[in-house]
């Protein structure tokens, strides 16, 4: 089993830019790709009209057969919905596929039977209390790859207020409640929720930076101008990258524990910090 995780956390650690596109508007996957983000998600449950998803899993049959088509993952319904049966049948017939984001998930079951019937990562979405509450025993679940969060649902499930600053005390629970569950049970760290108004890009930058000092992985995007955002956001300094060379340097060079930096006492942590920034 530990081999197959590890394989899924690769596919998704890589990924800092999440693109959602409708499936009614695979004309849009393309430009999708072309504005550089690292994976696009194909959306077949909110971003979808109920009497327009079986237009849309024809059109993403269509794309999937063409000679443009790039490897997508596929948002698809909640488990045990009407919808979801088809959407899994879909998924049978796209053996491309990179995976899949299940929304609203809530148990084991729900995400390990998408796994066994597609046999393809899965990244849960959590989206309600209960999916929330579950979080710990759903990180066991053969076929996971990664959390992430709908953080609208989630509010008006727990009836928090979107907007203010209990919301914000509440999401950062939440982050920090993945990013635990998701360590211990050796997953990619989360993906973030959305950022809603993709015309903010101080406050997108902001959130950026918030998300990634808490070590989560990447981001859900919802227009294509806020691939570009996240990834500049996420470029690190030219001060840290010199100071983190100084720091790996010095390490390697004199082999001690402890040294002096710039005037700065370095020890393991900060030699492990600096290894991580110059990987990235």
């Amino acid at each position: 089993m530990n081999s197959v995780i590890n394989h899924k956390i690769n596919i998704t650690s890589q990924n800092k830019t999440w693109l959602f596109v409708p499936a009614t508007r695979i004309d849009r996957v393309a430009k999708a790709f072309a504005s550089g983000a690292d994976a696009v998600i194909v959306d077949l449950e909110d971003a979808v009209a109920p009497e327009d998803k079986a237009s849309g899993r024809e059109a993403l049959q269509q794309y999937h057969e063409s000679k443009d088509y790039q490897p997508i993952w596929l948002r698809i319904n909640k488990a045990g919905s009407e919808e979801f049966f088809k959407d899994i049948v879909l998924c049978q017939k796209m053996r491309n596929l990179a995976g899949v984001l299940l929304a609203k998930a809530e148990q084991v079951a729900d995400i390990e039977s998408v796994h066994q019937l597609i046999n393809l990562p899965v990244i849960a979405l959590i989206e309600s209390a209960i999916g929330l509450y579950q979080i710990d025993s759903m990180a066991k679940a053969v076929g996971l790859a990664a959390f992430s969060y709908g953080f609208l649902d989630l509010c008006n499930d727990l009836r928090v207020q979107v907007g203010t600053p209990a919301a914000d005390i509440v999401a950062n629970q939440i982050r920090y409640q993945l990013m635990l569950i998701s360590k211990v049970h050796e997953l990619a760290a989360p993906i973030d929720t959305v950022y809603p108004d993709f015309n903010d890009k101080a406050g997108l930058s902001t959130r950026v930076n918030l998300w990634s000092q808490m070590g989560m992985s990447g981001m859900l995007c919802i227009h294509p101008k806020q691939v570009a955002v996240v990834q500049q956001t996420l470029q690190p300094t030219d001060e840290a990258l010199s100071f983190a060379q100084r720091v790996v340097e010095e390490y390697e060079r004199s082999g001690q524990a402890v040294f002096k930096v710039n005037g700065q006492m370095v020890d393991a942590p900060v030699i492990e910090r600096s290894r991580q920034l110059l990987d990235k």
